[in-house]
């Protein structure tokens, strides 16, 4: 499989964003950059929570008014966004414009799971990855209607892109799987937002998630063994780089394992999901269901 380009350029949310955080992003929108519902400086400069370590003095917040460290409310807004050309980027691959694309070797669906889901995981086959995509599920964010925190089902990270029937979405990627056979890429589903029992977050994110994709590096190659779970291919512990960071063996082990009810809870808001898409939800995906909820009635904890 090849894969091309089609964007011209990047977006993400500003709030969080720092040269601590993503330092490549925050020089790709050093110019040439729109920015929507930040907070201004005195001087025409942008601000937002999180940019920096220290508060200015004195803002105009995302709504005109003016704003000082004291204020009750946010400077920017919980959404604001940048969006810059991705030519700005420093990192980028020189073949990112590469008119005949580049090989594929794994793709990454993922999800805003606080509970439950491993850092990452890896689909037991092509369809046990598209079944994987269709369970796409995060918790409502500001970005998203709806209340904050709530489960939101979303295949694919696509309900409020796709032009089609998701049914027939499903069975497209599957008929794709069907035509590369054996030559299909890897699926990987990843969770970068596992919290703890204090509400804090286990993994740092950001930049830190190179380690993760290093891994999935490595398994496209079967460098590296995985453990089994019941629902995808977990990495063993000591194969992701974890040198420097400050973490603990218990949220390792947290960040790498799978909360086996909360999945069984998960199982009976997809299959009401996929009950919604009637005679045209592919039986593959329903078949898939059946052997994850094998594998759970068969899994010790």
């Amino acid at each position: 499989m090849y894969g091309v380009n089609p964007e011209a350029g990047f977006f993400g949310v500003a709030p969080g964003t720092s040269m601590t955080t993503n330092y490549s992003a925050m020089q790709a929108i050093s110019r040439d950059t729109i920015f929507t519902n930040v907070a201004l400086t005195p001087d025409g400069d942008v601000w937002w929570e999180g940019m920096t370590n220290e508060k200015p003095e004195e803002l105009i917040d995302w709504r005109g008014e003016r704003w000082n460290p004291d204020s009750d409310t946010p400077a920017a807004h919980p959404n604001s966004r940048y969006t810059c050309p991705a030519q700005n980027c420093p990192i980028i691959d020189e073949a990112w414009e590469a008119p005949d694309g580049v090989p594929i070797s794994g793709i990454l669906f993922g999800g805003r799971r606080k509970t439950m889901i491993p850092l990452v995981q890896e689909a037991r086959s092509w369809r046990q990855g598209v079944f994987m995509g269709s369970c796409c599920a995060s918790e409502r964010t500001a970005a998203a209607e709806g209340k904050v925190g709530e489960l939101r089902i979303d295949p694919f990270a696509m309900i409020p892109f796709c032009g089609y029937n998701m049914a027939d979405y499903f069975s497209h990627w599957l008929e794709m799987g069907d035509r590369m056979g054996p030559h299909a890429p890897k699926i990987f589903f990843v969770n970068w937002f596992r919290k703890g029992s204090k509400n804090e977050f286990l993994w740092p994110g950001f930049s830190e998630n190179i380690r993760v994709l290093k891994w999935i590096m490595a398994r496209t190659e079967e460098d590296v063994a995985v453990e089994d779970s019941p629902y995808g291919y977990l990495p063993n512990p000591a194969d992701i780089d974890m040198d420097g960071l400050d973490l603990d063996q218990d949220t390792v082990d947290t960040l790498l394992s799978v909360d086996a009810d909360g999945l069984e809870h998960d199982i009976q808001q997809f299959s009401a999901f996929f009950k919604r898409l009637g005679d045209r939800l592919p039986e593959a995906l329903m078949e898939e269901m059946s052997l994850m909820k094998e594998r759970l009635s068969n899994y010790t904890y």
